[in-house]
């Protein structure tokens, strides 16, 4: 697979996988949440909508390296995205970015003073793209049995995209 191809592959399993679980600094090391991604691959940028209440502006503030771990099982498809993030609070593209689930957090809609938006510029994503059925699972395992080698279960699927 091309270069381009995997950039593709990339920016199509964020928007499938749609929650990734964020990794920010902080004091006493590293913290990792779920957030709901919203990729803008024209922009080149994946997108959040988050609360100043939290920490996580905060640790972004202070060093803004973050990576997000996306995970799509239907594909077994693993993602690491390595990236530079920025919070704003940019109300229009909090705006673009509401659905009704938003409401639960932010009863006073997009505008809520509380809202900020979370704009991550990916620089580099490791993508393990597993084998998409059990039954080549279940082939895999049953061929190192016999051979006495390790399954390719993905690792041998694994490549490094640098986007940006």
């Amino acid at each position: 697979m091309k270069q381009d191809n995997h950039e593709e592959r990339v920016w199509e399993i964020i928007a499938k996988a749609g929650i990734c679980m964020m990794t920010t600094h902080f004091s006493d090391g590293l913290r990792a949440r779920p957030m709901e991604a919203r990729p803008d691959n024209d922009e080149g940028a994946i997108f959040f909508l988050t609360d100043i209440r939290g920490l996580k502006d905060d640790e972004i503030e202070s060093d803004p390296d973050v990576c997000l771990a996306f995970t799509y099982a239907k594909e077994k498809v693993y993602l690491s995205v390595s990236g530079e993030a920025v919070i704003t609070t940019d109300t229009e593209k909090a705006r673009e970015l509401w659905n009704e689930h938003q409401q639960a957090w932010w009863p006073g809609g997009p505008e809520d003073p509380n809202v900020r938006v979370v704009r991550v510029e990916p620089h580099r994503a490791e993508m393990w793209d597993g084998p998409a059925s059990s039954a080549v699972a279940a082939f895999e395992f049953a061929k190192a049995r016999v051979t006495g080698k390790k399954p390719n279960l993905g690792e041998k699927r694994k490549v490094t995209v640098h986007l940006g």
